[in-house]
C-alpha cells in the first residue's frame, strides 16, 4: 500500500473534479495527484469557517461566495481541499 501525503478521499476528489480548475488534466493516478497537490501545497480544511479564515489570511474577499470558486473542492466529508493554480 502506497504512503500518500494526502487522504485517497482527497485524491480521488481531486482527480475526478480538476477540470473545475484546470482546461487539461493534471493527474490521472492517485500517485500523480498526490505529487502534483504536494508541489502546489494544496491544504485540507476542516469546515467553511477555516476555508473563510484560510482566505482571510491570503487578503481575499470572503463576502464572494468561496464555497464555488474554482479552487475549492468540497470533499464528500464535509471539509474542504484548496488548490490554488
Amino acid at each position: 500500500m502506497a504512503n500518500y501525503q494526502y487522504e485517497k478521499s482527497v485524491l480521488e476528489t481531486f482527480i475526478k473534479n480538476q477540470g473545475q480548475l484546470f482546461d487539461e488534466k493534471v493527474a490521472e493516478s492517485l500517485e500523480e495527484a498526490d505529487e502534483f497537490l504536494d508541489m502546489m501545497m494544496a491544504t485540507v480544511v476542516d469546515n467553511e469557517k477555516q476555508l473563510k479564515s484560510y482566505f482571510d489570511e491570503l487578503g481575499v474577499d470572503t463576502e464572494d461566495d468561496i464555497l464555488n470558486a474554482a479552487e475549492v473542492f468540497k470533499l464528500d466529508d464535509g471539509r474542504f481541499l484548496i488548490v490554488e493554480g
